[in-house]
């Protein structure tokens, strides 16, 4: 099935969140040299994730995802396991980006529960069009300190959705649109401007239509081809936790298997 790239969608309730995809153009300030040095982090990023969102497109996998519903003291209540192949396709009709997500089932989760709703996260593994051309300057971004993962010293780069400018992602309500006001820090090699980690979020900026918190962290890996001499951090791990008024849900999913395909050859891609 090949569905509009979506961050999630609450099932059983009224609650759609997708990802929108306008362009835009990219642009930071210079001045001091830590906004140069910031400016040429966010430069090197955005390029990347160019040319990564085509290497993404050219890819498929194997998606499993574990759904929660979370009861008090956060108990798990309920949990459903699937998993699926995986891909994005990318199209460029008329000047506009498109991205949609195809997810063939591979298992799926038993439909057993009772008038029971639960969260179908989708789109997550994209959220590194926050840093994209189409994206960057509808955030204001500062430099927040490095870290070192894996080996690997990372750039700490904060982020903050800009009031009044077009968001990655949207809540659909009742034929209405209300932009989401992401939030969050991404780990970034500073030489290479490759994204490493995303954690983002929400303010309490929707509660007035149910929504109380939304929290993400998406963990990317380098994974080469055989082809290639370049090495792209792919996503391979995404955790959503999503709670309203009265509903609380904790949804993971785990990407691995990683293959290059085209018209006639597929090529597997071991994980570094």
């Amino acid at each position: 099935m090949i569905s509009k790239s979506k961050i999630f969608v609450l099932s059983a309730s009224a609650f759609t969140i997708f990802s929108l995809l306008n362009g835009t153009s990219f642009a930071a300030e210079s001045g001091t040299p830590e906004a140069q040095r910031l400016n040429g982090i966010l430069e090197r990023t955005a390029g990347q994730t160019s040319l990564f969102l085509d290497q993404f497109s050219d890819v498929k996998c194997t998606e499993q995802v574990r759904q929660e519903k979370l009861g008090k003291d956060n108990k798990v209540e309920l949990k459903e396991e699937s998993s699926y192949d995986y891909l994005v396709i990318l199209t460029n009709s008329g000047g506009e980006l498109n991205l949609s997500e195809s997810r063939i089932p591979i298992h799926e989760p038993k439909k057993d529960r009772k008038n029971t709703s639960m969260l179908l996260s989708n789109g997550f593994a994209t959220l590194f069009l926050v840093f994209h051309p189409i994206y960057a300057e509808a955030f204001k971004f500062t430099l927040s300190g490095q870290e070192v993962i894996a080996g690997h010293t990372l750039q700490k780069i904060a982020f903050q959705h800009i009031t009044g400018m077009k968001s990655p992602a949207a809540l659909a309500l009742r034929g209405r649109e209300y932009p989401l006001e992401l939030t969050g820090t991404a780990w970034i090699d500073a030489d290479t401007g490759s994204i490493a980690k995303i954690e983002a979020g929400i303010a309490d900026t929707l509660q007035d239509v149910g929504l109380k918190t939304l929290s993400s962290e998406i963990d990317f890996s380098p994974l080469t081809f055989a082809d290639g001499k370049h090495a792209y951090w792919f996503p391979t791990e995404a955790r959503v936790e999503v709670e309203t008024a009265r509903q609380h849900w904790r949804n993971l999913h785990q990407f691995t298997a990683y293959k290059k395909f085209s018209v006639s050859t597929e090529e597997k891609v071991a994980q570094k």
